[in-house]
């Protein structure tokens, strides 16, 4: 259920309060509309951790790039808050034109994850996301479990494939060297990464 508040009064009390609890972490900005955003569940930000770690041990420990559980992204030049999002991670690679602003990143980066949980817009996104120039985005979806990914071309990001625990297909992603897909596991379908450079595999 989405809720409109009219009240300037209550929207700012509301603000104050989120960024006095921390609660607006995970808060965006959609061309100037402020979009209040759950707290992860616990699997939600497992997931995260685990992920960010392979994508660690691959890109970041080698200074190939930076991972980031969590960044700002905005395609605002001045004034980043009238327009931003937050993907769960990030990778910047080394020679990307984005601009480390500090509080934000002027520009897209070449891998964003996101991880779908109940209500969110991620797919709303996409086209954000293309405009600041991210290469591939990977779309996490938890009920029922696949992976989708999504390249750049041209303005727009493109579907190029899903993998379910059914067809257990490979996602190839052309900005790190990883395939990506959805296994059968006993308790619930776990997401397997493998590095295409040599055997580590990581399975989440």
């Amino acid at each position: 259920m989405t809720t409109v508040v009219e009240d300037k009064d209550l929207e700012r009390q509301l603000r104050r309060h989120r960024k006095r609890t921390g609660a607006d972490r995970y808060d965006e900005v959609w061309d100037g509309v402020y979009v209040m955003a759950a707290m992860p569940n616990n699997d939600h930000q497992r997931l995260v951790n685990k992920l960010a770690f392979a994508l660690e041990t691959v890109v970041g420990q080698s200074d190939r790039g930076v991972v980031f559980p969590g960044v700002n992204i905005s395609d605002q030049p001045t004034r980043w808050k009238r327009n931003y999002r937050c993907p769960d991670i990030v990778v910047f690679l080394d020679g990307n034109p984005a601009e480390d602003r500090g509080t934000h990143w002027f520009g897209g980066p070449d891998l964003a994850i996101e991880i779908e949980s109940p209500g969110d817009r991620s797919l709303a996104k996409l086209p954000f996301y293309a405009k600041v120039g991210t290469r591939d985005v990977l779309l996490v979806r938890r009920d029922p479990w696949q992976l989708e990914l999504f390249r750049l071309s041209g303005n727009s990001l493109t579907s190029v494939g899903v993998s379910a625990a059914e067809s257990q297909q490979q996602l190839h992603t052309e900005s790190v060297p990883f395939t990506w897909r959805i296994v059968a596991d006993m308790n619930r379908p776990r997401i397997e990464m493998a590095c295409t450079e040599d055997e580590r595999r990581w399975v989440v």
